[in-house]
């Protein structure tokens, strides 16, 4: 459950200054409300998590996600291709795969992650694992998804939420089987790395990206 909206006047000064650069970043697809109703939204479900110094780094980035999704084209020639990878504490396979996405598609695809249930922290085997291949995702957090990015997308894979992930009916959907790597060591985390690798890179050939 989210933690409530503060109230304009009770929200930290660093979440004014959010909004006001938000409002002015995103000014050519957004008015001033609705990044302001996004922001807000934001830090409510980044205050349901542990307090932590990284809250207000984070809410910037969730609300920065969830507006590039809005202001992303449903349709038309050129359209840069779309994903939500998802998994169940967005700690571990979503994370890995949004670090392999990244590296390989070069900015000729877009992609986010999410969880049903974001875990505390990044599994730091999987930092390690992705490390080792000079793939840096420490600076990512695990967070929920969003509407706003669900309906954004071309295709939603989930690795393991299963039911809790949720479904749009017609939207494009890839279960990618791959184990869990929570609680394991770094040399068991190397090979689900390297397969979400490779699942990767067939994802973005399917898509029409080389990779």
């Amino acid at each position: 459950m989210a933690g409530p909206d503060p109230a304009p006047g009770e929200r930290p000064a660093a979440l004014r200054d959010l909004i006001e650069r938000l409002s002015t970043e995103f000014a050519g697809s957004f008015d001033r409300d609705t990044v302001e109703r996004i922001v807000a939204d934001s830090w409510s479900r980044r205050a349901a998590r542990a307090p932590g110094g990284r809250a207000e780094t984070e809410v910037e980035l969730l609300a920065k996600e969830r507006l590039a999704a809005m202001a992303h084209p449903a349709a038309g020639a050129g359209r840069t291709p779309a994903v939500l990878f998802l998994c169940t504490h967005n700690a571990g396979r979503s994370q890995m795969a949004l670090g392999w996405f990244a590296q390989l598609a070069g900015g000729r695809a877009i992609a986010w992650s999410g969880g049903s249930e974001p875990a505390a922290e990044l599994n730091p085997s999987a930092v390690a694992a992705m490390a080792e291949l000079g793939i840096d995702i420490s600076g990512g957090f695990p967070k929920p998804w969003s509407d706003e990015i669900l309906a954004g997308v071309d295709v939603v894979v989930t690795m393991g939420c299963g039911d809790a992930c949720p479904y749009v009916p017609g939207k494009r959907y890839e279960d990618w089987p791959v184990e869990d790597p929570a609680g394991r060591p770094l040399a068991e985390v190397r090979p689900i790395r390297d397969e979400i690798g490779e699942r990767v890179r067939d994802l973005l050939a399917r898509l029409g990206v080389p990779g």
